[in-house]
């Protein structure tokens, strides 16, 4: 039999009573014969368009509110990123103006530069090229090491730099901060690095203490007159710069650090030792309080540097003495000048540079040195004490 339609072939189940009229009945032996034109295909009882048309509705609906849900986020995000950027940039112009700073673009620098092809420096942080701006002005352009920083952290400390004016201090012009790209520009310095002079024989004796008495006063700057305590880290020849008139300018600021005026700070607060050895306060290696005194070190043996002519860690001025520094060099031959001669001055200066000197400048400015370089840092003067003794060094001579 085919209820549903011609030739079905399947089982199917029939409800009927469990008793009949019928004598010996059994249903199990119930046989059904229907002719085909008996079959009748039965109605739905049940109508599903209007459940369609509701489901699809419902359906439609709920993937609208999400579409307009998503297009509103994304706007809401655009919104954001759009005021940050604009918030970013109206920064950036106060930055400017604050500073007086100009914003170089990287092509533009690059162009300046000649692609970066005239390199006049390195230190710790970057790599200095000679360039010419727009304006036809020399600069320095430094290209730092360390680009992972983020730009408003990188205005941050290029700010502190700008807030800074001294005339022993080297100039910032503007900056760089192109996507990955940190770049500095400074004011070109003729002579270059105190490094690159100190075996010219135009540095003269006197040149030698303007040096050292326009330094001390760029330090005592930085440590005593700025609104923030700034510490240099890093004093050392090359981080001296000559104008054409042999005017000492500290430059390399990166590695400063910015202090509560008055508080220490320990080691462990800096990523990792500052400075070059040979100019290093103990403090670094002995993990104490870094202060103020390790730039008053640094400076000391810088001055015993321009006196001597010799490398802080004397490991090329001859073999006599090789296993001593510098600092334990010149202590040795004054302290032992009683005893053996009282040309103890004449002993460590540089012959190279002449004897047109005045002896007791030139033995006021090493004593003030080896004031500096003292061990412990209590017992160095401030770089303020130390400008005052030297211009009393050299009003009385």
């Amino acid at each position: 039999m085919d209820i549903l339609r011609p030739n079905f072939r399947g089982d199917f189940y029939l409800k009927v009573p469990k008793t009949s009229p019928y004598k010996d009945w059994s249903a199990k032996e119930l046989t059904l014969d229907c002719p085909a034109e008996a079959t009748k295909q039965l109605e739905r009882r049940y109508v599903k368009t209007d459940g369609n048309r509701s489901e699809k509705f419902l359906l439609g609906f709920v993937t609208t509110v999400g579409i307009v849900e998503i297009l509103a986020m994304v706007l809401v995000w655009l919104y954001f990123i759009g005021s940050r950027q604009k918030r970013d940039a109206t920064s950036e112009d106060y930055f400017l103006v604050a500073t007086g700073f100009r914003r170089f673009t990287y092509s533009e620098l690059k162009a300046a530069t000649r692609n970066f092809s005239e390199e006049i420096g390195r230190g710790a942080t970057g790599i200095v090229y000679k360039g010419i701006l727009d304006d036809q002005r020399v600069a320095a352009i430094k290209r730092l090491h360390d680009a992972s920083e983020g730009k408003a952290e990188f205005l941050a400390e290029v700010s502190t730099v700008g807030l800074l004016n001294h005339m022993n201090l080297i100039e910032m012009w503007g900056y760089c901060a192109d996507e990955k790209h940190r770049l500095l520009v400074y004011e070109n310095m003729e002579k270059g690095s105190l490094a690159k002079n100190l075996s010219s024989m135009e540095l003269d004796w006197k040149k030698r203490f303007k040096i050292a008495l326009g330094t001390a006063k760029g330090l005592a700057y930085l440590h005593e007159e700025c609104l923030e305590w700034v510490l240099h880290c890093d004093v050392k020849p090359q981080n001296i710069l000559l104008d054409a008139n042999y005017e000492p300018k500290l430059s390399d600021f990166g590695l400063s650090r910015l202090l509560s005026r008055g508080h220490e700070l320990h080691k462990s607060s800096f990523s990792m030792i500052r400075g070059t050895r040979g100019y290093m306060a103990p403090e670094w290696i002995f993990n104490l309080p870094i202060t103020s005194k390790v730039d008053v070190y640094s400076y000391g043996v810088v001055v015993l540097e321009m006196v001597t002519g010799r490398s802080p860690s004397m490991a090329d001025n001859g073999g006599e003495v090789e296993h001593k520094t510098l600092v334990e060099w010149v202590k040795e031959k004054k302290h032992g000048a009683s005893a053996r001669s009282s040309y103890w001055v004449e002993e460590i200066t540089n012959p190279a540079t002449g004897t047109d000197y005045d002896r007791k400048k030139l033995e006021g400015l090493i004593g003030v040195a080896l004031k500096c370089v003292e061990e412990s840092k209590d017992a160095r003067p401030t770089m303020n004490q130390v400008v005052e003794m030297l211009l009393e060094i050299e009003n009385h001579h």
